[in-house]
């Protein structure tokens, strides 16, 4: 039998738009040309908005991480006043305040440059023998309240029973001016719990060219515990 060979001559399948290539070919731009225009267009607006921070003193930002941290407490009911500090990191009580830089993707959003001047303020608190029946209760009806208040929970992990596994939760929410950030852990195996929350990035008024380090990093909370309800 006589080998088979492919069809030489192809039959043009027509796509949808009829002449849609012979459009492009007579406006002078080729797919490519299309296709470089639609990344290369989001990213810049990306990089335009990226930097669209508030102005705001770092001790405003330091209350208004403090405070949600202030509120997941009382939601747990965590009776402790928990004094600012800590001893050992990932042993001991804390309540903390830091600060860290704010970045800028550049145009291709991968440039990631500090931003001069602006300033993300961060809250961390912990504490150590927490038991199961109060830590498992409390994860629960926090997960249930942020919900409720439009926090979007990016995740939610409760440890398996009879395990060691640890619980997690993590949220966030936008409200147009930054995304604040709030995290908790339990470790069942050593009745250890920690909580965070982060500020959304803004512009240190009093910032001034040849300042190091971002602002906010000399913070002190205040004592965090039950009476400190607002």
């Amino acid at each position: 039998m006589p080998e088979e060979t492919a069809p030489t001559n192809t039959p043009t399948v027509p796509n949808e738009s009829g002449s849609s290539s012979s459009v492009l070919k007579t406006l002078g731009c080729g797919c490519s040309t299309l296709v470089v225009l639609v990344v290369i267009v989001p990213l810049v607006w990306a990089s335009w908005t990226s930097t669209d921070f508030p102005s705001a003193a770092p001790e405003d930002m330091a209350g208004r991480a403090f405070q949600h941290s202030q509120e997941a407490y009382d939601l747990m009911g965590f009776k402790r006043t928990v004094k600012p500090g800590v001893k050992d990191i990932g042993v001991s009580t804390e309540n903390t305040l830091g600060s860290s830089s704010c970045h800028d993707g550049g145009l291709t959003g991968l440039e990631d440059k500090t931003v001069d001047g602006a300033y993300q303020m961060s809250h961390r608190w912990a504490l150590d023998h927490v038991p199961a029946s109060q830590a498992a209760s409390g994860l629960r009806r926090l997960h249930q309240h942020l919900k409720d208040e439009g926090w979007e929970i990016t995740s939610y992990r409760e440890g398996a029973k009879g395990k060691d596994q640890d619980w997690d939760l993590f949220a966030k929410r936008d409200e147009g001016e930054g995304t604040e950030r709030m995290s908790f852990t339990w470790f069942p195996d050593r009745e250890y719990f920690t909580g965070g929350a982060t500020a959304p990035c803004a512009y240190d008024p009093a910032w001034k060219n040849g300042d190091i380090g971002p602002s906010g990093d000399d913070q002190t909370p205040p004592a965090l515990g039950p009476h400190n309800r607002t």
